[in-house]
């Protein structure tokens, strides 16, 4: 074999392993273990854990006035136990931001969960917001999608 042949291989080999290692790259940061599918339509959330059905949940979300964002997002950050300022510090158990000031978020208001009944967020019984809450403390805020659609 000639000396440009090889190094013709060998540059050829090199660009593949380079092509291969971007592959996985992409596909890890792509990668969500926790995805939130959230139906406005039939007001209910579907979890998926690792590509398997977790749990689907009554939700609450925005009444009339007030609009629940359509969109995908990753969750942006989350808090235990927080009081909104905007809305005379209504408690928020088990909150994970994902859009500006919207969040998952558990409610005490538990009969008006399968119906709009929200500012625009989404509301889910306080147990399931803890679960929720958990699986994105466990797999973290980067592996965590939420999709809002109708």
């Amino acid at each position: 074999m000639s000396k440009n042949i090889r190094i013709l291989l060998n540059r050829l080999s090199a660009v593949m392993v380079m092509a291969g290692f971007m592959v996985a790259v992409t596909a890890t940061a792509a990668r969500a273990d926790v995805v939130a599918r959230v139906d406005l339509s039939s007001q209910t959330m579907h979890v998926k854990v690792n590509g398997r059905t977790y749990a689907r949940w009554k939700i609450s979300s925005g009444r009339k006035g007030f609009r629940t964002p359509t969109g995908t997002w990753r969750a942006k950050w989350t808090s235990k136990m927080h009081y909104s300022s905007k809305y005379d510090y209504s408690p928020m158990p088990y909150s994970v931001f994902y859009h500006r000031g919207y969040a998952v978020h558990g409610t005490n208001y538990i009969r008006r969960l399968g119906r709009p009944a929200s500012h625009g967020c989404i509301r889910l019984h306080t147990a399931n917001a803890r679960k929720f809450y958990n699986l994105v403390k466990r797999h973290g805020r980067r592996n965590t999608v939420i999709k809002v659609r109708y």
